[in-house]
């Protein structure tokens, strides 16, 4: 047997309506803050990660899946969501919309990493990308959106997380004070860490090794360091959530494990799933186009993982409405009474009305049996007796009442 590859899942029929569920929220949350929807191709250009989420983040040097496609490119399976949206953002010639241009995805990504609770190495992502405003309203309006889909779906117990990291000018002089600092403590970082410290320290600070989190804690913040714009911005967005009454914590931990970054980061923890608890993390990338060949145009976005999200929900207990069942089962038996019962079928569900039909030529006594296994509604009996009278026998299994329909008058009957 072949089994399915680690770090995958398989989502079966009986529980893809949760899935169906999270993502029609998703939408219509975005729909409510003004979105369309943007798809990007399942892989790109490995340079497009090269540059955009850079070449010392653990995802570029550990996690992508990259290959050699037959005509000698080097492709990868998207790790996340942003830097295509980008691409595609330059490639169709998207800054010559009105801005800002206000977008969402859902998408499948990919990341070799050990398999753990809520992470998968093919997992899925709901994000939202703002393009085009470089005010603090904007990062408040995507950590509303993203607040407002975890309460639709019924979630509590969340804290929102969040820190500046500073734009070019003042990350400058926050890198030299952190290299300084760093640089005291090489030899106690893993070789990782060691091999970042003159290419990128920031990326340290993302180390998930218990040594260089230890060494990390007395490390420069970045909120010690920021220019006057960076201060005036983040000061601005705190104003903004407390004028809606949302509660947070200024998180000086907080540096995203992206290069693209710039000024406002954030994460919206929740305490449901245990130390892997963040649902949703995002931040400000004003660089991140240029970076990537087009014009300087700033940009706020963030990335939500469904997986951990429907587990989060699971431990809840949030409610996930059930599927609508069958609305009236075909019990039938002969070839005449099947062949109409086959129609009547279809013909009820151009009406909207959610038929069934028996497929595998059971008796009346299992076909009954099926229609309690699928929580059927009614059940509409058509023999030859029936079919010559014109009209199916009708028996509510709640209540187990039985009445006479014309087969013409099938639709107004069960319609809603």
């Amino acid at each position: 047997m072949i089994n399915i590859p680690k770090g995958t899942k398989d989502v079966l029929p009986f529980e893809s309506y949760k899935w169906h569920y999270v993502e029609r929220i998703a939408r219509e949350t975005a729909d409510l803050y003004c979105l369309n929807e943007i798809r990007t191709p399942t892989f790109e250009h490995t340079e497009l990660f090269l540059r955009g989420v850079g070449d010392t983040t653990d995802i570029v040097n550990k996690e992508m899946y990259t290959f050699l496609d037959k005509g000698e490119r080097s492709i990868t399976l998207k790790p996340e969501g942003t830097a295509g949206v980008a691409r595609s953002f330059i490639e169709n010639g998207l800054f010559n919309n009105a801005m800002p241009l206000k977008m969402y995805y859902i998408t499948p990504v990919f990341r070799y990493e050990n398999p753990q609770k809520g992470r998968l190495r093919e997992h899925h992502q709901f994000g939202v990308e703002f393009f085009g405003a470089s005010s603090f309203e904007a990062d408040a309006e995507i950590i509303m959106l993203a607040l407002s889909l975890l309460r639709r779906l019924g979630l509590d117990e969340l804290t929102l997380h969040l820190n500046s990291i500073g734009c070019g000018k003042c990350r400058r002089e926050y890198n030299k004070a952190l290299f300084d600092y760093l640089k005291s403590h090489i030899d106690g970082m893993c070789k990782t860490c060691q091999d970042r410290l003159e290419r990128n320290p920031m990326r340290i600070l993302d180390c998930k090794e218990e040594r260089c989190k230890e060494i990390c804690r007395s490390a420069p913040r970045t909120l010690d360091y920021l220019c006057d714009d960076c201060r005036a911005h983040f000061e601005g967005l705190k104003r903004c959530l407390d004028t809606c009454g949302v509660k947070y914590v200024v998180d000086p931990d907080i540096v995203r494990g992206l290069d693209y970054y710039t000024g406002t980061v954030f994460e919206i923890v929740s305490t449901r799933i245990g130390s892997q608890g963040t649902v949703c993390g995002g931040g400000r990338y004003n660089n991140l186009v240029e970076e990537l060949g087009g014009q300087s145009l700033p940009a706020v976005g963030f990335g939500m993982g469904m997986e951990r999200l429907l587990m989060v929900m699971e431990n809840a207990n949030a409610v996930i409405p059930k599927p609508k069942p069958v609305k009236v089962y075909f019990a039938a038996m002969g070839e005449q009474p099947r062949l109409a019962a086959f129609g009547l079928v279809q013909k009820l569900r151009e009406n909207g009305v959610f038929a069934e039909f028996d497929h595998m030529e059971r008796s009346f006594k299992a076909q009954f049996k099926y229609a309690n296994k699928i929580f059927a509604e009614y059940v509409a009996i058509l023999g030859d007796d029936e079919l010559a009278a014109g009209a199916a026998k009708i028996k509510c299994m709640a209540d187990g009442f039985e009445t006479s329909v014309k087969l013409d008058e099938l639709v107004d009957y069960f319609a809603d």
